[in-house]
């Protein structure tokens, strides 16, 4: 509420400033005045007027003028409500939307690193949530990286695109400003364009009503909408892979992970983040109801609702960040596990190169598949009724497949099925994180923080 209140003032200075520039019968000392009670808020003075009036600009304006005798009469001067309370809004969402991206680039940094040391090393890749072909963990972690980067963008955009409310008075035709100008238009541009220059805008909404386009809200809300999609789905899969042994949130030394079962380790901070990204989702229908029933030049059935889910979404979004950083500067990799269950689905993995061999040796293509088909569904059957996994000697004394169990085994390698997995984290990280990093060095405090590849 302070950091609120103090943009209230300071818009007022501004208002009061630049209407003197143009002319206004304004002081230079009363400016003054009120800049020396800019970041003084007198609350308890407020809070009494507001139980009187039922407003709360007005209750401000009374006791900042209060405050600054002298310049009581020209605080708010031409202005309605939505001036303070609308810039106010967007500037803080400016600087909000900045705070989460410096945020966001911290949880990056954290996650390219675990990226780049884990590039090479082999993992089940899942499709359908059923083993599929090899993956490496380090190209596992550059999908979410991959997310995270466009959350980035999204940020980006999202803050560029943001304008200054300006001036436009109670129904937005600056008809005030008109009065106080006597009809000079050139100021109230000049005004308007100042104004929006001194809090940091390029420009302001060139036409509103009361308020500015209440779907900036929902575009405001936007980038954490799909930043909480990127953190859900990161922390199921990790949830998932802790919960077959192969990688671990961090877990603390004297962690209790239930107090029924002490042998519990259980993923407490992936299940908050996906708690909390949740609940950024259900807020952000919020202000798209809102805009999409607004009437005409502006109804107040949006400022309850918008002034607790837009607040909402933004801190749930500053905690999902702070608990990602802590999960992916400390997860912990199982080698031995990931390796296990490598070696125990690498004769299925193995059978594309089978085929691929078998056709150059002059097999033909779908007679090799459905031998492979029919051995593997018996292996499977074998496997799960707990026998062993004998695919490859079933596949080497096939003669529809031509290859002997001696040759098949020489090309079961798992680095040999994992593609260019390792080289793509390399390439991405290269050439699209690291630069974007970079670009962001004065978030850092010293030239060792940036990730370098």
């Amino acid at each position: 509420m302070q950091k609120r209140l103090e943009t209230w003032r300071a818009l007022w200075i501004a208002l009061a400033d630049e209407e003197r520039k143009l002319g206004l019968p304004i002081t230079e000392k009363q400016v003054k005045e009120l800049e020396k009670y800019a970041t003084d808020i007198n609350f308890d003075v407020a809070e009494k007027y507001e139980r009187e009036v039922r407003h709360d600009v007005m209750a401000h304006v009374k006791a900042y003028g209060d405050q600054a005798k002298s310049a009581a009469g020209i605080i708010h001067l031409g202005a309605t409500s939505c001036y303070v309370t609308d810039n106010a809004d967007l500037i803080i969402y400016r600087d909000a939307l900045k705070l989460i991206s410096d945020h966001l680039v911290d949880v990056m940094k954290a996650l390219a690193a675990f990226a780049n040391k884990y590039r090479k090393m082999p993992t089940l890749g899942f499709t359908h949530l059923q083993p599929a072909q090899l993956t490496t963990v380090g190209k596992r972690a550059s999908l979410w990286l991959q997310d995270l980067q466009l959350d980035f963008e999204n940020i980006q955009f999202a803050i560029k695109q943001l304008r200054f409310r300006g001036i436009k008075g109670t129904t937005g035709t600056q008809a005030s400003f008109m009065e106080l100008f006597k009809g000079d238009q050139k100021k109230i541009k000049k005004l308007d364009h100042a104004l929006a220059k001194r809090f940091g805008f390029a420009e302001s909404y060139p036409v509103g009503g009361q308020t500015y386009p209440r779907k900036v809200d929902a575009d405001v809300l936007h980038p954490l909408v799909t930043l909480a999609l990127s953190a859900c789905k990161m922390t199921n899969d990790i949830r998932y892979l802790q919960s077959i042994g192969e990688i671990e949130e961090p877990f603390g030394k004297k962690q209790i992970g239930s107090s029924a079962m002490a042998y519990k380790r259980n993923p407490m901070r992936c299940e908050r983040t996906a708690s909390l990204s949740r609940l950024i989702l259900s807020l952000a229908t919020s202000p798209q109801l809102i805009a999409s029933t607004q009437f005409l030049e502006r109804t107040l059935d949006d400022s309850a609702n918008r002034r607790i889910s837009i607040p909402e979404a933004f801190l749930a979004a500053d905690a999902v960040l702070a608990i990602l950083k802590n999960v992916c500067s400390g997860l912990v990799v199982y080698p031995k596990v990931i390796g296990k269950r490598v070696q125990d689905n690498l004769p299925f993995m193995a059978t594309e190169a089978i085929i691929m061999e078998a056709v150059a040796r002059g097999k033909s293509r779908q007679d090799v598949h459905e031998a492979i088909r029919c051995n593997s569904m018996e292996t499977v059957k074998q496997v799960r009724s707990g026998g062993v996994n004998d695919l490859i000697k079933r596949l080497g004394s096939d003669p529809a497949i031509g290859i002997s169990e001696k040759e098949i085994r020489a090309i079961l390698d798992p680095l040999r099925f994992t593609g260019r997995a390792a080289d793509q984290v390399s390439d991405y990280l290269k050439e699209v994180i690291g630069p974007m990093l970079r670009r962001y060095r004065r978030y850092f405090p010293a030239e060792e923080a940036l990730v370098k590849y």
